[in-house]
């Protein structure tokens, strides 16, 4: 199964203080990303944060929502009545019910 998700993060909202220094000498920043079953009103099925500790999980800390976003694409077929994400391309072809082939054009 595999999704690809676009996210617009405000980058204003990270605590600078949290970042991470890699033995590479970058830094990063740790996020969670959900991904919902329902859209919202904006479209948006995705949402992001920076990570919590199990601690601050624990404590019920709020958390610092950086953005939201989308699924662009996916790799599971459509259910039955559900639309393809926006931009995403068709996973599966129709079925052809019909065994009379004499109105192809080919």
């Amino acid at each position: 199964m595999g999704k690809l998700i676009n996210v617009s993060i405000d980058v204003m909202k990270f605590d600078k203080t949290r970042f991470v220094q890699g033995k590479n000498g970058a830094k990063y920043a740790n996020i969670t990303v959900e991904l919902k079953d329902e859209k919202d009103q904006y479209d948006n099925d995705a949402s992001c944060w920076e990570a919590q500790t199990k601690e601050e999980r624990d404590a019920k800390t709020p958390r610092t929502y950086l953005g939201n976003g989308r699924v662009i694409w996916s790799s599971e077929p459509a259910a039955q009545g559900a639309q393809p994400a926006k931009g995403a391309p068709a996973t599966a072809a129709k079925a052809n019910t019909s065994s009379d082939d004499s109105e192809l054009p080919f």
